[in-house]
Parts: structure tokens; sequence; C-alpha cells
């Protein structure tokens, strides 16, 4: 048997959604909501649910945890309310009949961009690769960001979920909800690194890039180098500083990254990035220097394509995206004469 697991708390907005979108390919939907004063637990008993009630008790673990018990499945899809099924769940009861491994999903995040030559204004979309197909006895650590803990290998599913909870709109409530909770952690296990880059990531998500810079910064100074963050981490770190004005900081440290980073179009996309914003700061070294640089750094991106394998990749930086800014910047330049 098949659950999907959910918690919940106000989500009217996107539960049927959600709901709609796994119910063709589980079981049974188990939904735990933990304090509710909109129309969610009448919407989720509409789509098919059981829903429980739980008080929150201010960790995600231990809410997840509890629905994992009230499922009582053999396999259990985790997934949020903001958040929904966009292709592959077909592939499920396929991967629910193999032997005992957890599945890691491929998280597609939309969120806002304003218009710049870095950047055509849209949605783009962030990807992750996270483990949210469980099988029955494996549980969560962790106060929020919670990961599931288990010796048991991980494998990777062809299944998309879209995910729309860091969009402007949607993302002030979670920053206000995750900010605390993620310093309870740090205070509880000082200079974890996982829970210094996901500060990092609430604060870039409301654009105070300053302060993700800081967060970032001491993450990466103890992330291993094999920590599944770790390629999300440098390319979110060089943007941010970048976005920070810390132009000269953000080339030191893509420089003595590029070896490591040679098949990620996200790193030199960011590159190309820094490189322009250099030549806008240093005109006198922009034809000579800068502006070179940039346009070799979106060419590889070109060369490179896209990696959706790569976790924390943003979908078109390996095409479209390095293609509009190299266009951007030649119309610019032959408008100029260069």
């Amino acid at each position: 048997m098949i659950a999907a697991v959910l918690i919940m708390r106000d989500e009217a907005r996107c539960i049927a959604r959600c709901l709609n979108s796994v119910r063709p390919f589980v079981d049974r939907m188990v939904v735990v909501d933990t304090g509710s004063q909109d129309d969610s637990v009448a919407i989720a008993q509409a789509c098919g649910a059981q829903v429980h009630h739980f008080d929150w008790p201010s960790d995600f673990s231990v809410a997840r945890n509890h629905a994992l018990a009230l499922a009582d499945a053999d396999w259990n899809l985790i997934i949020d309310a903001d958040e929904w099924i966009a292709s592959g769940g077909e592939q499920l009861h396929a991967f629910c009949s193999g032997a005992q491994r957890m599945g890691a999903l491929c998280i597609e995040s939309g969120y806002d961009m304003p218009g710049t030559m870095a950047q055509p204004a849209g949605q783009p979309k962030a990807r992750a690769w996270i483990t949210r197909l469980l099988p029955r006895g494996v549980q969560y650590r962790g106060r929020v960001h919670e990961q599931p803990y288990s010796t048991l290998p991980t494998e990777r599913i062809d299944l998309i979920i879209d995910h729309d909870g860091y969009l402007d709109a949607q993302a002030a409530r979670k920053t206000e909800r995750n900010r605390p909770l993620l310093l309870a952690e740090l205070k509880r296990d000082p200079g974890n690194p996982y829970i210094l880059y996901q500060l990092g990531a609430e604060a870039e998500v409301q654009k105070d890039y300053v302060e993700a810079s800081r967060w970032y910064g001491e993450a990466f100074a103890d992330t291993p180098p094999d920590a599944p963050w770790a390629h999300a981490l440098s390319v979110r770190h060089l943007h941010c500083l970048g976005q920070s004005g810390r132009l000269d900081e953000a080339m030191d440290i893509a420089g003595g990254q590029m070896e490591r980073w040679q098949e990620s179009p996200d790193f030199f996309f960011i590159l190309g990035n820094l490189a322009m914003d250099k030549a806008l700061a240093d005109p006198a070294q922009a034809l000579t220097d800068w502006l070179p640089l940039a346009a070799s750094a979106w060419e590889r991106c070109l060369d490179i394509g896209e990696r959706p394998d790569l976790d924390g990749t943003v979908a078109g930086r390996g095409s479209h995206l390095a293609q509009h800014n190299l266009d951007v910047m030649r119309a610019q330049l032959g408008m100029l004469g260069g």
C-alpha cells in the first residue's frame, strides 16, 4: 500500500490541487492538520483524504513522524500542500514493487524574478532532489527542513513535483515560521553547515542578500565536498555575494571553485553575471577583461547544456537564459560599436 502523507495548516489556497494530483497514484491520502482556521480540513476531506488533528509541536519531524504512524503504509509519499505532482506519478507503483530503499524526487520550485539582463522577467524554476518516498519504518529528524534518517540507500525516481511556496506571495509566511525553528536548531547544534545553509536560503527567498551571504559564508567554510547541498550552496553563495556588491570576494571564490564545477551551467551562469557586474563597476577594463569573461562563461553554459541531475540547478541556465544574456550583451555592444 502506498500512502500520500501530508501535514498542513491554513492551506485552503492549494490543498485541493495537491491532493487531486496524487490521488490517481496512491492507495490512501493521510493529512495531519495542525490547527487550520480556514477551510483546509473540509477541502481535504472532500478530496477523499483522511484528516487527523494534531497540536503543532513546533517541530516538523515530530509532526511528520506522527503522520507516518497514522498512515501505517508500506510506502509513504511525503508531499506538502503547496506542491503537486507534475509528471511521473505512474512511476510510484513500479518503484515500490522493488527492493527496500528510499526514493529521491525532483522538486521544481518557482520563484519571482524581476526582469534584468541576467534574467528575463518570469518565474524560473530551481530543481532539488529530495528524499520523499519512504518505506515503512523510516522516520524524520530535525526541527525544520527535516530529513529522513535511515541506513537504506537512496535511489532517484523519475517523478517531478512542482512547488510554489517560494513565490513572493507565499514566501513571507514560511520565513516567519521557519527562521525561528532554524535558529533554535542552530543553538542546539552550533556550526551545523546544513542548518547554516538553510538559514541562508530563507534570507535569500526574502531577497536579503547581505544576510544570506553571511549564513552561506559560514556554511561554505564547513560543508563537506560530497554534501548533497554543496552545488546549490556554491552557486547561491556566489549569487548573493554579487547581489550584495561584494564582487571581488565573489570572483575570488569563483576562481577557487571553477575546476570543481566545470560541468555546472549554474556556476558559469553566475560567473557570467558577476563578470557583467564587474564590467559595469570597472568600465576601464570592461572591453578587455570583464565582457569577454562574461561571454565565455555564458557560452560555456550552452556547451554544457541543461543539467537537471544537479541539485539546486535552475532550469534554463544551460539553454535559453544563457542565450538571452549573450544576445542582450551582443546587441548592446553592437549599438555602442563594440
